[in-house]
């Protein structure tokens, strides 16, 4: 009992050393968020990032160093659209899951998919809305925070806003009431009131959809008009928020940027006009590429065999239009569509379509943190947070080098680190 005493004491000490006195970590290569360095290590002391450069002879002093050899050290990934209250369509429909699952339930499957893209590499995630889970996302947010569960950061949308008979469920007939994925408002005070409540109940920025498939044989169709979605942008920036929206048709992602949202997600049907038009006004898109391929494939398309379908050829067409006219992208890649702990996907078809894959790798990392306000995180240098990941190769030669996770830490925390 005495000897068994004696090592958890040992072990006690030895945490509380690197507790204080933080890690070297020796990788092969450093991308640190914009280029790649060789031979650099960094050093971490508490949750941040105390020297980041050439290796250099120094007394560890009570650091603990860490071998990285054959991997590539970079910040951890930020993905920019996810659902953690969602798990695969082809699983279960958005309608059912919305319409049966509990909150209980999606609340158990949301710690899963919390820890399995932390898994991944996502040490920050922005999370588009909880589709029918009210304010379910925020409790997963605070239970991260509190050490409850791991996860990456997580920034929360709430309930989204939605205008009334545009979102699902439907039908129905008009006498029975069903839960909606997200919450109705409209008219100007609706509106404010609906604003003002999700900022209340904890949403860090507000999502709207400025079109829907609401038109006549379910075309996608604009919802807010402008006056409203500039409504929802003045009392979101009042309180030191923003908005990003849903929108896919060319008259609601043109009424969306006049409005002054941050960010477009989707992008389907955009032209060269309305692209041109983000970028003069620096209003990024968020192109969720992978949604739609996995969606597709649910719907029998046979990828890599079958030709490719009218929706994945339009896609292709919307990202480079918008790769043209100099429209930043944001990576996300509606995470909750297809598997959580699968984000590099949405990273492996951005390449895929087009974009350079160096310019991926800074959407994923260092752009997306000046994209959603993150100042202290994205990149790898001294006095920024310590969210670090390592992969096995060199992902600037080879996208998909980003499955080979093999070290995550979120906040001077390891999470994952290579078998000895």
């Amino acid at each position: 009992m005495k000897r068994v005493i004696l090592m958890f004491v040992a072990l006690l000490v030895s945490f509380t050393l690197n507790a204080q006195n933080g890690y070297i970590l020796k990788p092969d290569q450093v991308f640190d968020g914009m280029e790649l360095h060789q031979g650099w290590e960094v050093v971490v002391e508490g949750n941040k990032i105390v020297f980041a450069g050439p290796a250099q002879s120094r007394n560890s002093r009570g650091r603990q160093t860490i071998e990285l050899p054959g991997m590539t050290l970079m910040p951890g990934l930020i993905e920019g659209h996810s659902h953690i209250l969602l798990h695969p369509y082809n699983e279960t429909s958005w309608n059912d899951q919305v319409l049966k699952e509990s909150f209980a339930e999606r609340s158990a499957r949301a710690v899963n998919h919390l820890r399995s893209s932390l898994m991944a590499g996502v040490t920050t995630l922005r999370d588009l809305g909880s589709e029918g889970a009210g304010y379910t996302d925020v409790g997963m947010k605070q239970a991260i925070e509190k050490g409850v569960i791991p996860g990456p950061r997580l920034l929360v949308a709430g309930k989204a806003m939605v205008v009334t008979g545009s979102y699902g469920p439907k039908g129905f007939h008009e006498g029975v009431e069903v839960p909606l994925g997200a919450e109705e408002a409209d008219g100007f005070d609706m509106i404010a009131k609906v604003t003002r409540d999700q900022i209340g109940k904890g949403a860090d920025f507000i999502k709207v959809y400025a079109d829907y498939r609401w038109g006549p044989n379910r075309a996608t169709s604009p919802t807010f008009t402008v006056a409203e979605l500039k409504l929802i942008k003045e009392i979101a920036e009042s309180s030191g928020r923003y908005v990003v929206a849903h929108a896919s048709s060319p008259e609601g992602m043109r009424r969306a940027v006049e409005a002054g949202v941050e960010t477009i997600e989707h992008g389907d049907g955009g032209t060269k006009e309305i692209f041109e038009l983000m970028a003069r006004e620096g209003i990024a898109l968020c192109p969720t590429i992978a949604a739609g391929d996995a969606i597709t494939q649910y719907n029998g398309w046979n990828k890599g065999v079958d030709p490719e379908p009218e929706r994945i050829k339009n896609k292709r067409r919307s990202v480079k239009l918008a790769l043209e006219a100099g429209v930043k992208i944001v990576f996300g890649g509606d995470v909750g569509v297809f598997p959580h702990g699968e984000n590099v996907r949405e990273l492996e078809l951005m390449v895929e379509y087009g974009m350079d894959t160096k310019d991926a790798l800074i959407s994923a990392t260092s752009s997306n943190a000046i994209q959603f306000h993150l100042d202290d995180l994205g990149q790898v240098r001294r006095d920024f947070l310590a969210d670090l990941i390592a992969v096995r190769g060199n992902p600037l030669d080879n996208i998909s080098d980003l499955r080979q996770v093999s070290f995550v830490m979120k906040d001077g925390i390891i999470y994952k680190q290579p078998d000895k």
